[in-house]
């Protein structure tokens, strides 16, 4: 398996997680998708979004790929009036990442962080490691303190 930013992190910081590898479609990105092609519910695959908020700049949400993020929660939990999403094709400029293998983990830069309250239900749930075709299963616990976010009503 190829060894991403985010898996290098995890291991360097000692947190337990597994990878899950599988067949990479341009046309099947969606966490539904992916939720079926590693076998997992598909309310545990979660989706990383980048916005940028009028006053904060860029903001990183972590939520279950089967839902849609709440622009109104999103801007006031990150203290912002207003956020809007970044333009895909910006998301390589700014983190790093490209669309499709966005992982919350391994950023060009620490962007402040919020992941989805929900995920605190599960043991584990799965974002992506950083490339497209590959996720990796944590727990969300972990995830917030690697990344230093935030558990917040986003959706």
């Amino acid at each position: 398996m190829k060894k991403t930013n985010a898996v290098r992190i995890l291991e360097s910081n000692n947190i337990q997680f597994e990878l899950f590898e599988y067949e990479f479609n341009e046309d099947e990105i969606d966490a539904m998708s992916v939720a079926g092609k590693i076998n997992a519910p598909p309310e545990t695959v979660f989706k990383t979004l980048v916005a940028a908020g009028d006053k904060t700049g860029h903001i990183v949400f972590v939520i279950p790929g089967n839902a849609e993020l709440n622009l109104k929660k999103a801007a006031t939990v990150s203290g912002n009036k207003k956020v809007e999403m970044i333009k895909a094709k910006d998301l390589l400029s700014v983190t790093g990442y490209i669309r499709g293998g966005c992982s919350p983990v391994g950023m060009t830069k620490k962007f402040p962080t919020y992941i989805e309250e929900t995920s605190q239900l599960f043991d584990k749930i799965f974002a992506s490691s950083g490339t497209k075709g590959m996720q990796m299963k944590l727990s969300p616990f972990d995830l917030a303190k690697i990344t230093d976010a935030e558990f917040s009503d986003l959706i």
